[in-house]
């Protein structure tokens, strides 16, 4: 394990997002609630997904992770 170091999210909804990250994790996966347009009655919810990569030329935090529009 290396420890916790710090990253920053590049592009996309959650641009600028600073967090702590453990091992330089290859992807990010960040979650954005959606309104229902009706309650479920079961708890079901909604969510958007986005996935961000790390830029592997950055080597010194902050690392950087970037916004992939193509997935998923």
């Amino acid at each position: 394990m290396t420890g916790w170091e710090t990253a920053v999210l590049k592009g996309g909804p959650a641009d600028g997002l600073r967090m702590k990250v453990a091992d330089r994790p290859r992807v990010i996966q960040v979650t954005c609630p959606c309104k229902l347009e009706a309650a479920s009655p079961d708890g079901v919810r909604a969510e958007a997904v986005y996935l961000y990569r790390r830029d592997y030329s950055v080597t010194d935090e902050p690392l950087r992770y970037g916004f992939d529009i193509a997935s998923p």
